[in-house]
């Protein structure tokens, strides 16, 4: 009876959900693992958006103004929400050509002779990805406070508000991930892979309310900015680290900012994955 039993748990199929969640973890664990035995990998992930909060707090901040006000101070505060949107999709290019390189190197081949869920690939990748942008976003948050950063400097605020903030834009990043992923799938070299991650996001990045107030823009131009993913995130987070730069626009992602930073970094993922686990399923088909 004994031996019946244990016939029909080896031949019974396993929890699909469950399945797909372990290998994820294990590719996750795997790429890591790589990261940490590759620490200029970290190393320069940090470098570059460092660069950025310094250079636009010094360079810009003594000649951009928000709103009505004359403060430098205020622009700071202002540009840091931006910054820290701004670094979490830029984690694109890079989990993009992690994957093309991936591809290029055969990898893929490799775990489609195990049994594994097919999407664990992609899937463990870009979780290991948002723990490298989890780990950016520390470092950042303290190079902010060191030129001057400060949350609740427009109003009032809580430790579980700043928490969501922070929550928002690892989601947001997480989203671009997958934007990343489908891009490493469909270019044949990591140097593709980051080229043309980097051609879109700057469009992105720069035409939004992340540097810049967008009542100043043309009107064409400011209704794409009010309408960015990008920045729904960044005012999403001003909001909630009552930071200057409320908006007074009337289009609804400026109005809801947290609800359109959330709808918009779930569809992101609906959307991004079913397409890259397609392009993963019959380029391994």
């Amino acid at each position: 009876m004994s031996a019946v039993t244990d016939a029909v748990r080896v031949t019974l199929p396993a929890n699909p959900l469950g399945q797909s969640f372990r290998d994820s973890m294990v590719i996750a664990k795997r790429n890591l693992i790589r990261m940490s035995r590759i620490p200029e990998m970290i190393v320069y992930g940090l470098i570059q958006p460092i660069m950025f909060v310094v250079l636009f707090t010094y360079v810009f901040g003594g000649s951009m103004r928000i709103g009505g006000s004359s403060s430098a101070a205020d622009y700071k505060n202002f540009l840091i929400a931006g910054v820290f949107a701004q670094t979490v999709t830029f984690a694109t290019a890079s989990s993009g050509a992690g994957i093309a390189d991936d591809m290029h190197k055969g990898l893929i081949d490799r775990f489609r002779s195990l049994p594994m869920a097919r999407g664990a690939v992609l899937t463990g990748r870009t979780f290991a990805d948002l723990v490298q942008t989890a780990l950016t976003l520390v470092v950042l948050a303290v190079v902010a406070l060191l030129v001057g950063w400060r949350v609740g400097s427009d109003g009032d605020t809580n430790a579980g508000k700043v928490l969501a903030a922070f929550g928002l834009l690892l989601l947001l990043g997480y989203a671009f991930t997958w934007i990343g992923a489908l891009i490493g799938m469909s270019v044949r070299t990591p140097e593709a892979a980051t080229s043309s991650g980097l051609i879109w996001l700057f469009p992105v990045t720069f035409i939004s309310n992340a540097f810049v107030d967008t009542g100043h823009m043309t009107p064409w131009l400011r209704h794409i900015a009010e309408w960015n993913p990008f920045s729904a995130t960044a005012q999403a987070c001003r909001v909630l680290f009552a930071n200057p730069g409320q908006s007074t626009s009337h289009a609804w992602p400026m109005e809801h900012p947290i609800w359109a930073s959330l709808i918009y970094s779930v569809l992101i993922i609906a959307i991004f994955r079913s397409l890259a686990v397609r392009k993963y399923r019959s380029a391994t088909a």
